[in-house]
């Protein structure tokens, strides 16, 4: 099935609004703390319990409006599920932190199986947006496969050795504009393996 058009600013919206809404909600209610059936909870988790129906109902949102959800997209809104409910239901918020980890760490271990059938499964994901060679493919796909176990490896540090405060920032906006950066200086491979789109015979 063919995706829709849809209007970049609302795709971002959806995809990275429910990120901003979180550290906002944080930063509002991290020094309250709430009582639930006789149950105390601090702000952390009930923003945390908050972020999974808003994880969900964006990206049926994105689904409904586009057309199509990424595989990548689908992983995310499970993990926040899992590791979000066992947050509020445990009143534990170290689940919730670990997130991160188990998404990148499973992003590393699938590009790192394909890279072991020598396959590039970025390419199966992202070839129409990144026309690219094989070997262009395979390249990133290895610097793509080590970038998510060092993240995954990086919120390990933060979360287990740093404060809450530190820790959202880091998900917030650390792990965004690493993404970002990621990217950015991927340039030289994306230029030096780009197909070439061959003239029309006639033309």
């Amino acid at each position: 099935m063919a995706g829709k058009k849809i209007n970049p600013i609302v795709k971002l919206g959806l995809e990275l609004g429910p990120i901003v809404v979180f550290f906002a909600a944080y930063v509002m209610l991290r020094d309250k703390a709430f009582s639930f059936g006789g149950t105390e909870y601090d702000g952390f988790i009930l923003v945390t319990a908050g972020f999974i129906p808003l994880i969900l109902i964006t990206t049926g949102l994105l689904w409904k409006l586009s057309g199509h959800v990424s595989k990548m997209q689908i992983a995310t809104a499970v993990l926040v599920v899992v590791f979000g409910g066992l947050t509020v239901w445990l009143n534990d918020d170290r689940f919730f932190k670990m997130k991160p980890t188990m998404i990148y760490t499973l992003f590393a271990g699938v590009l790192g199986f394909g890279l072991l059938r020598g396959q590039s499964y970025l390419q199966f994901v992202m070839e129409e947006m990144m026309p690219l060679k094989r070997e262009g493919w395979m390249i990133l796909t290895r610097r793509l496969a080590l970038f998510f176990a060092g993240l995954a490896v990086l919120n390990e540090v933060i979360w287990r050795t740093m404060s809450t405060d530190a820790w959202v920032n880091f998900k917030t906006f650390g792990l965004t504009i690493a993404v970002f950066a990621f990217f950015m200086t991927q340039g030289g491979v994306l230029q030096k393996y780009a197909v070439e789109e061959q003239p029309e015979d006639g033309a």
